[in-house]
């Protein structure tokens, strides 16, 4: 999807997968103030329709703001609210020789949220804690 901000174009997208009693919402492309509403209303709706257990992975969030992180950060609070638990998948924490880490993760370093939330290592449809 696509959505205008100015002369900026920015695309989300959610993916919505179960596997093994969670759901796994994947999300791809910039989690920001203009999209963030998209992975806000896809955790709404999985709680609507009884999901207790969500797993948000962002390994593929190019771009995370502020905003992005309030929007998981809700989703924390709403899922805690009805007796859930959310996890986070973040993208790779060790670059890969000559890259700086993501800035997922610099923007949760900034924030200091790291502690707020369960992170976990998607392996083969299984939710590990790192």
């Amino acid at each position: 999807m696509l959505e205008n901000r100015g002369t900026v174009t920015t695309t989300l997208r959610v993916e919505r997968e179960e596997n093994d009693g969670w759901l796994l919402l994947r999300v791809h492309g910039d989690l920001d103030l203009g999209t963030g509403g998209r992975v806000r209303e896809a955790v709404r709706e999985a709680v609507a329709t009884g999901s207790r257990r969500v797993v948000v992975d962002l390994a593929d969030v190019r771009f995370c703001d502020s905003s992005g992180v309030g929007v998981l950060i809700g989703a924390r609070r709403l899922l805690r609210s009805c007796g859930g638990e959310l996890r986070l998948v973040l993208p790779r924490t060790e670059p890969e020789p000559g890259q700086i880490p993501s800035q997922v993760h610099r923007v949760f370093a900034a924030l200091g949220v790291h502690r707020l939330f369960t992170v976990v290592e998607q392996t083969r449809g299984e939710h590990r804690p790192q």
